[in-house]
């Protein structure tokens, strides 16, 4: 009894996670692009917006601009074992540092951004517009 209640859940586990692909399934091109970043996405009625431009991923990097133009990613890293495309990038300007984290799901990111001198912590999705 104990080994077929073993052997159900290991099956359900498996039927419920239908997101799943093998990390070398995993297509990294859907990245690259202008993405159009709500950076507000809980109001609807707002229009705080920002964007990313991934121009190039190798391996498991990338390169681009990240929140306006002219600030360029620094270190972006991807990772792909979980067969889940997530992302992680520095960013800044004469403000300070900003480090941001993102997964890809059904066309969208889904991120956040923290900038560790100012105190806050941001949550955002983003939109491909090309």
């Amino acid at each position: 009894m104990k080994l077929l209640l073993t052997l159900c859940i290991w099956m359900l586990s498996f039927a419920s996670n239908n997101v799943y692909q093998p990390a070398n399934t995993v297509d990294l091109k859907v990245l690259i692009g202008h993405w159009k970043l709500d950076m507000s996405p809980q109001d609807t009625a707002d229009d705080n917006f920002a964007m990313m431009s991934i121009t190039k991923v190798k391996d498991r990097s990338f390169e681009g601009e990240f929140y306006r133009e002219g600030v360029k990613i620094k270190n972006g890293q991807i990772n792909v074992q979980l067969g889940i495309i997530y992302g992680a990038l520095l960013s800044g300007d004469n403000s300070g540092d900003y480090h941001s984290t993102f997964y890809y799901q059904e066309g969208m990111l889904h991120g956040t951004t923290h900038a560790i001198d100012k105190g806050f912590l941001s949550v955002w999705t983003a939109t491909k517009i090309d």
